[in-house]
């Protein structure tokens, strides 16, 4: 086995001047207003969130939703929900910490209501939203979540986030070979214009892969007419099966699948975010609008991954500007919910998933930085042989995508590298408590 040693990063080459480096030596640097920051990078940045957020996991909420039983009102309502939420959400925070701060719903929670949903009275599935919305606010408000995360090495968070970001990546690959003319010119436009001009390399990769869909015909039409979404208010009620079968879980793959690599994927692109605000704001949204359909507000891990990094744009201080245009993107599709979904689903998927990808590699190539090679971001700090057995085991269990009892794989890809980590590490003389 060969080991590498990482490039030196620029922001520690003392013979390059960069805002990293004027950050280390004088303090943050203030971000610039919203109109000087914006760029069109950023935009397009967000706005693929957008799409990626609505052509897949969408989906999940309309089969649960039909496998429940739900109206058509009651369909449309918890998809204007969700939107609303994410994009109310993700503007006011990205607009207050000047960070990228992507939200969306819980897709792990809206998977574990596939089969579930019908099993209780809709009431009772509102109540059960609610509680867990409001367990979720008492654990982010508070810093106990934070301070959960905090304990965790750092090497296992990575391995977390690069478990969740894998699968996407290699779906990538395969959706290319599948659609080999969508795919090529994604890839072949995403790789040239990274070379030249790295900001507009998801841009050029989404336009050459919507020219290549055009040409051979992938795009179909919309079957839907544009009408403006009407939300339905449903009357919370509790019932103990409800609260067994779909609270519990659905707060811990909220926390543990979402928040959490969302969190991580804020620190892995340079950013301090605040668990506290940013877990108990979204947790409070989802409250405000469990009501009207809404299973789960929260941090985005995969859309973030997109929006976070350098393809959004090289000043890390002007990629909030990808939150803004994503909270936008969603708040438009969350008013004629039920009308743009269609439009959305008329892009191939073919393209959707490769375009995703592409856009994804560089916070995957940050995750795996991070969980084999950390000396490169914390200079004379190597990781321990059990960090680096516990994160492997993280990253094994997460990509696998295992479900067991309703909870996904990210849950326990956390689980099994902390008992790992406890079982090398407690009680070894001489490792810090």
């Amino acid at each position: 086995m060969t080991s590498t040693t990482p490039s030196p990063r620029p922001d520690r080459d003392p013979r390059v001047v960069t805002a990293r480096s004027v950050e280390l030596l004088t303090g943050p640097v203030p971000a610039p207003g919203l109109v000087r920051a914006s760029s069109v990078s950023a935009v397009v940045a967000g706005l693929v969130a957008v799409m990626v957020s609505f052509t897949g996991p969408s989906l999940i909420i309309l089969q649960a939703a039909h496998d429940g039983g739900l109206s058509t009102a009651q369909t449309t309502s918890w998809l204007w929900a969700v939107s609303i939420g994410s994009g109310v959400t993700g503007v006011v925070l990205s607009l207050a910490t000047r960070q990228p701060v992507i939200t969306a719903w819980s897709t792990p929670g809206a998977a574990l209501l596939l089969g579930t949903l019908g099993d209780f009275a809709f009431s009772d599935v509102v109540g059960a939203y609610l509680l867990a919305a409001v367990a979720a606010l008492a654990l982010g408000a508070s810093g106990v979540f934070g301070r959960l995360l905090a304990a965790v090495p750092p090497q296992v968070l990575s391995a977390l986030l690069a478990g969740v970001l894998l699968p996407f990546v290699l779906g990538a690959v395969v959706s290319a070979v599948g659609s080999p003319a969508i795919g090529v010119s994604v890839a072949v436009s995403f790789v040239v214009v990274r070379r030249v001009a790295p900001r507009y390399a998801v841009l050029a990769a989404l336009l050459a892969g919507i020219v290549a869909a055009l040409v051979t015909g992938d795009v179909s039409r919309p079957t839907t007419a544009l009408a403006v979404a009407v939300p339905v208010w449903t009357t919370p009620t509790f019932d103990l099966g409800a609260v067994v079968g779909i609270s519990v879980p659905l707060l811990l793959v909220t926390l543990s699948a979402q928040n959490g690599p969302g969190l991580e994927m804020l620190r892995a692109s340079g950013y301090r975010p605040n668990s506290r605000l940013l877990v108990g704001g979204t947790a409070a949204a989802w409250a405000l609008l469990a009501p009207f359909g809404a299973h789960g507000i929260n941090l985005a891990a995969i859309t973030a991954g997109i929006c976070t990094g350098p393809e959004a744009h090289e000043d890390r201080a002007r990629r909030y500007v990808a939150g803004v245009a994503c909270g936008l993107g969603y708040l438009l599709v969350g008013t004629f919910a039920g009308s743009l979904v269609g439009l959305f689903h008329a892009v191939p998927s073919a393209l959707v998933t490769t375009v995703a990808g592409v856009a994804l590699v560089g916070a995957l190539t940050g995750a795996l930085a991070g969980t084999f090679a950390p000396a490169a971001s914390t200079p004379g700090a190597e990781p321990s042989p059990a960090a680096l057995e516990a994160a492997v085991l993280t990253l094994v269990v997460t990509t696998s995508g295992i479900v067991v009892a309703d909870v996904g794989s990210a849950f326990w890809g956390v689980v099994v590298g902390l008992a790992a980590y406890g079982v090398l590490t407690v009680g070894r003389r001489g490792h810090p408590a």
